[in-house]
């Protein structure tokens, strides 16, 4: 059951703007279509890309469809789910990089490499005592 917060808009085509922009709230904007190439294609035309659902009992069609969904997190019959260890973030104008998980690790970290010899010194071919 949905929150009772939740708004579900029907009737909507494609020009409209709580379909075409990102809303962050409580909105579920249902939009028929006829071939799951349609489907697609009107899904993946939009500027954002933050995340995308799909819902069916066919879950190899629902794996077929994410995996072709131009969206940073895609979810199979549930939505809205962030966990701390998995990367969150969106494709295209849906943000840069990777909150959550290790992906949010390296980009906050700086590698540096330090070699210490603590035994006779190897320099190869550059130096060698006479």
């Amino acid at each position: 059951a949905l929150p009772p917060t939740t708004a579900v808009l029907t009737g909507c085509t494609d020009g409209m703007k709580a379909v075409k922009e990102e809303i962050f709230g409580a909105v579920a904007a249902v939009l028929v279509f006829d071939t799951e190439e349609e489907a697609l294609e009107r899904a993946n035309n939009t500027d954002f890309g933050l995340a995308a659902g799909v819902f069916t009992k066919d879950v190899t069609r629902a794996h077929r469809v994410v995996n072709k969904l131009e969206a940073g997190t895609t979810y199979i019959n549930t939505f809205n789910l962030a966990p701390a260890e998995l990367p969150f973030g969106g494709y295209k104008m849906s943000g840069i990089g990777r909150e959550n998980g290790l992906a949010a690790i390296e980009h906050y970290t700086q590698y540096k490499t330090v070699y210490v010899e603590m035994n006779d010194v190897d320099c190869g071919p550059l130096y060698q005592e006479e």
